[in-house]
């Protein structure tokens, strides 16, 4: 009964509007967690938590909450497209609800292994796989028809195939390695799924296009230490011009200095290193020498700019996480919430 009424409610919410006593109307809410702050956590088990932009409410468990029942033991990540919102779990699973109120619309279940990321173009979507992690050669990505909700094709692609981002027709995929080590950027052309590679440094992972229309990525760099002898390559920030799928800048970091979370927002790509925060302006040609400010996480697991402010999530992976939320302006914390067992992912709905 819970379930329908929330369905029934979701619909008024997301068509119905009032008139204002001026005569004008006034669209009323598409649902409680619109206008706020998604954090996914890994688990166990997994869970999303939402904090308004006001930073006044903030609830955790939420798909629980609405759907009364758990996610699963993994969360991977969330894409949104539309009103939907796409929630992957790499035991071959994604679960799609409604961004705004998080009810269940429907579950994919066929055709995925082991999927990590999904970007969206048109009524397609694309999701990274790694099929069998302790198999280097059957990694891909699928592609999903999101009007059937069923995958009508792979694309095969090279090992740990990681974040997904489409430009102009064109899908970029980071291999990261999965449980190895890989140093390449897919390009998938939409129209006819043919397959280019950029090389980049080792462990690629997060991507963003810049002002300029060029694609930013960090790639953390080799750090086999458990290794004997051990293996360590340099991290760095490419510039790729994506005319000619060419890396035009490669920025490399000193030995020993891995930053593994990125993310980029007005005209800058920031970086997290040692738990100091650096900004990176387009046009540089070198690594900044000064942090901007220092941050306090005992783990810091995820990292995005949202207008003024900065978001790190500290995870814990044995109670719950912290997500810090500091003013760029100054570098002071602002606010803290409690968020899901390994907090890895924030989002803005």
């Amino acid at each position: 009964m819970k379930k329908l009424l929330y369905s029934i409610l979701g619909l008024s919410l997301l068509f119905s509007c009032s008139n204002d006593d001026d005569g004008t109307t006034t669209q009323e809410p598409l649902g409680d967690y619109e206008n706020g702050i998604i954090v996914s956590a890994e688990g166990g088990p997994a869970s999303v938590s939402y904090i308004s932009n006001d930073f006044s409410t903030s609830e955790n468990q939420i798909y629980f909450n609405v759907n009364e029942e758990n996610l699963g033991v993994y969360l991977q990540s969330i894409g949104f497209n539309n009103d939907k919102a796409y929630i992957i779990q790499d035991s071959g699973t994604i679960t799609v609800v409604n961004r705004y109120t998080f009810e269940v619309i429907t579950t994919i279940t066929t055709g995925l292994t082991t999927p990590r990321y999904i970007a969206f173009n048109g009524a397609t979507a694309y999701v990274s796989d790694w099929a069998d992690p302790f198999t280097s050669t059957d990694d891909y990505v699928a592609v999903l028809d999101l009007n059937s909700y069923t995958v009508t094709s792979t694309v095969a692609v090279s090992e740990g195939p990681e974040q997904v981002l489409v430009n102009n027709n064109k899908v970029y995929v980071s291999h990261k390695g999965g449980y190895g080590v890989n140093n390449e950027i897919s390009v998938i052309d939409t129209a006819n799924n043919s397959l280019e590679t950029i090389q980049v440094n080792d462990v690629p992972d997060e991507m963003a296009i810049d002002t300029q229309g060029h694609l930013v990525v960090l790639s953390s760099g080799a750090n086999q230490s458990w290794l004997n002898p051990p293996v360590e390559t340099l991290a760095s920030i490419s510039r790729i011009d994506l005319s000619t799928n060419t890396v035009i800048t490669n920025i490399e970091f000193a030995e020993g200095e891995h930053p593994s979370l990125m993310a980029y927002a007005n005209g800058s790509t920031y970086y997290i290193l040692n738990n100091n925060v650096y900004s990176l302006a387009d046009n540089a040609t070198g690594l900044p020498t000064e942090s901007q400010f220092s941050i306090s996480a005992g783990y810091a697991y995820g990292l995005s700019v949202n207008a003024s402010n900065l978001f790190v999530t500290d995870a814990s992976f044995t109670e719950q996480s912290t997500l810090l939320i500091y003013d760029l302006s100054n570098g002071t914390l602002s606010e803290s919430f409690s968020v899901g067992t390994g907090a890895s992912k924030i989002y803005f709905n």
